[in-house]
């Protein structure tokens, strides 16, 4: 099973984001290809399957991940690195 998750463009370079997700150091890279409108350092995007799949508003995207981060916290964090929401 995929989870899309909201990251943070922090770099675009040929097509490909470099993206933070969360608060920690994680970063992952996803093709920018499937977006519906241009994307910019700065913009946060859901993330799945290797694709920003859409923008997302930066309020909802930090209150999305505090969601995620409070669900692994009530499964006990089994199997997850704090650092990575």
């Amino acid at each position: 099973m995929c989870l899309a998750i909201p990251a943070e463009i922090l770099e675009i370079e040929d097509g490909v984001a470099t993206c933070k997700v969360g608060e920690g150091n994680t970063t992952v890279q996803c093709s920018i290809m499937l977006l519906p409108e241009e994307a910019v350092i700065g913009d946060y995007v859901i993330i799945h399957a290797g694709f920003a799949i859409q923008k997302m508003d930066p309020a909802e995207a930090k209150e999305t991940l505090k969601i995620l981060r409070d669900m692994v916290e009530v499964m006990g964090g089994a199997n997850y690195q704090h650092d990575m929401l």
